[in-house]
């Protein structure tokens, strides 16, 4: 086996971990060597990189399955798509939910995905095998979504929008909504009243309304939770809307191993609130050793402190 290889099976899964939203998430990263993304959006937490429409560094689904098999036990919720990147982009995504599928006993399958490979017809299908899939729309305005969300020059909001109404209605799962709001961008009243005519138009269970709260790949910042809390008053009343928060997190002390706390901290930096929910004593102490070591490092941002791997601290920054 190669050390390509190796690093993508070591990659692959990552957690569990106690969502915010979604409760015991084991994850699966479909692109474990590298972003491979269709957007470069100005919130992400991955450094910033060209958008590219196909999957060129591909994992097998055989050792994907291989390696979710070793995780997966009884106390996962959900079974988490996601990837350094877009997770649709991932080229056997059909074949791979099938073979989840028929492993995952009574646990919930869940995909992150930007909406935009919805255009595609076999990636349409296959989302509707999904038990939960949560679709990104941050904006409905062509030159705000480009603006956030840097798309491959072949992708056009106009016609997301088109996709998501039209599988919103179709889709028999729990569908989710989630609009990430950057300060100066997509908070105005103009794009809010936008969205709204938009979503009055999709079937969700839940509109999820975010800010930046991690570490940016571009020099923007988020919005306050009382200006998060006025937006969510300019939707009307009859939307699902819920203003995301870690306020409700219920505890879930897991043992990681160091290379366990390294991995998870790179897919998803975390605060201490984070931490204490999370892992248990030993994990902690584990921690701290890295911290020690300088293998994990604080990075501020704004009044919360994030936990990353040091390699990670000194990404480049863009202008915008």
């Amino acid at each position: 086996m190669s050390v390509t290889e190796l690093v993508e099976k070591n990659n692959i899964i990552f957690g569990p971990i106690n969502s915010r939203r979604f409760g015991v998430s084991l994850g699966i990263d479909l692109s474990p060597s590298s972003k491979q993304c269709n957007f470069d959006c100005l919130y992400c937490e991955l450094a910033p990189s060209a958008t590219v429409n196909v999957q060129k560094e591909v994992v097998s689904v055989e050792t994907i399955i291989n390696e979710l098999k070793k995780h997966l036990h009884d106390k996962i919720d959900v079974i988490t798509l996601t990837a350094n990147g877009e997770p649709t982009l991932y080229p056997y995504l059909d074949e791979l939910i099938d073979a989840i599928n028929k492993i995952k006993g009574s646990t919930q399958t869940l995909i992150l995905t930007n909406s935009a490979t919805l255009v595609d017809e076999k990636v349409y299908n296959s989302l509707l095998k999904l038990d939960q899939v949560k679709l990104s729309l941050d904006a409905v305005s062509p030159a705000v979504f480009k603006k956030i969300d840097r798309p491959h020059a072949t992708i056009h909001i106009k016609d997301i929008v088109q996709k998501v109404q039209a599988f919103s209605k179709e889709y028999k799962g729990k569908l989710f909504i989630e609009i990430l709001f950057v300060h100066g961008l997509n908070d105005t009243k103009e794009e809010v009243a936008k969205l709204n005519d938009v979503l009055r138009s999709i079937n969700a269970s839940r509109i999820d309304l975010g800010t930046i709260d991690r570490p940016p790949a571009y020099p923007v910042t988020g919005i306050s939770y009382k200006e998060l809390h006025e937006l969510s008053h300019l939707f009307e009343n009859s939307l699902p809307i819920h203003i995301a928060s870690r306020q409700h997190a219920e505890a879930n002390q897991t043992a990681y191993n160091e290379e366990e706390i390294i991995n998870t901290l790179d897919k998803r930096p975390l605060t201490q609130e984070d931490i204490d929910l999370l892992f248990d004593e030993t994990s902690k102490e584990r921690l701290n050793k890295l911290c020690s070591e300088n293998r994990i490092t604080l990075k501020k941002l704004d009044n919360l402190e994030f936990f990353v791997p040091t390699q990670n601290s000194t990404r480049k920054r863009k202008k915008i």
